[in-house]
């Protein structure tokens, strides 16, 4: 039989493709399949050095993220934004009554409503800082299901939105001090060292916290609790000394290095002449800035280690 009547005349048939190839590729694991066509994770977690840089180039998100967020959180309220110095104002009045009247806590402190005042609006930063951060990814699910950016900057945005909440919250705070007989001294000028270094822990604390919240859901429902005991152990409405003259050694060199304590005895120092330095633990800048350092960059770390798994299922 000839050629043509074979095929078509004049046009060649091309020879079947080798299935070689094709067998080999499928029998190469998807990794190296994806590596010999150029092909990358979707979403995969950059270096830290290059996570950093990212975080940095949103920068004006975080802060824009930050400033909506504050002027929308007593957008329905016909008080607005004097509900950022009502709340805690009022849970001082409560702290005052059930613990300075009641329980008699007030006594041996001098100047005791600025004293309570200080202590409760420096908690209520960090304590607001924590509830947020552990909504910070479940919360804004569909934010990053929609939009590829860095996952750091939804609980640093959360961390910036408190400070700007307690920035307005200390000039008050401030009013309350002098009121009460305490004068202006230059000591008021450490207010931003502590505030900076507190700044950090809480950011610290609210990334840690983004990512614990992100994994297990009842978080955000524990959370308060913790938050609530650590309020107790915090020297928010007593002189912890009163605690800690009775206790052992170590208890009281614990209790005394707890960050949040550590943070109202610094704040009370710059703001209260009647608070001596003598008051105050031992090497307090020290634990200040080693709390702010460590949790602020061990937390933002252990946040970039599950980078790819946030939004994800």
């Amino acid at each position: 039989m000839s050629q043509h009547a074979l095929g078509h005349p004049g046009i060649r048939t091309a020879p079947p493709p080798s299935s070689a190839s094709a067998d080999d590729e499928d029998d190469l694991p998807p990794h190296e399949l994806a590596a010999k066509y150029g092909l990358g994770v979707s979403g995969a977690r950059p270096s830290l050095a290059a996570y950093t840089r990212q975080v940095w180039s949103r920068r004006h998100f975080i802060t824009a993220y930050a400033t909506a967020r504050l002027t929308s959180m007593y957008a329905s309220a016909k008080l607005g934004q004097l509900w950022q110095v009502m709340t805690p104002l009022l849970n001082a009045g409560v702290y005052y009554l059930i613990f300075g009247v009641l329980m008699g806590t007030r006594h041996g402190v001098t100047h005791f409503i600025p004293y309570l005042c200080t202590g409760v609006f420096v908690y209520g930063f960090t304590q607001g800082t924590v509830l947020a951060g552990t909504r910070a990814v479940q919360g804004n699910l569909s934010l990053i299901r929609a939009l590829h950016f860095p996952r750091a900057c939804l609980p640093i945005a959360l961390t910036l939105n408190q400070l700007q909440q307690m920035l307005f919250s200390t000039g008050v705070l401030a009013v309350i001090v002098l009121a009460f007989g305490e004068p202006l001294t230059p000591r008021w000028l450490l207010i931003a060292p502590v505030l900076l270094a507190q700044s950090l822990f809480n950011m610290g604390v609210a990334l840690a916290m983004a990512r614990v919240g992100a994994k297990y859901t009842d978080a955000a429902q524990l959370v308060p609790f913790i938050t609530r005991t650590w309020l107790y152990f915090s020297g928010v409405f007593y002189n912890l000394t009163t605690l800690t003259k009775h206790a052992p050694s170590w208890a009281g060199t614990l209790l005394e290095a707890n960050p949040a304590h550590v943070y109202i005895a610094l704040m009370r120092y710059s703001l209260m002449d009647s608070v001596s330095s003598a008051s105050l633990p031992a090497h307090i800048w020290v634990l200040a800035i080693a709390w702010g350092l460590a949790i602020g960059i061990g937390g933002y770390i252990y946040f970039w280690k599950a980078e790819e798994e946030y939004g994800r299922g």
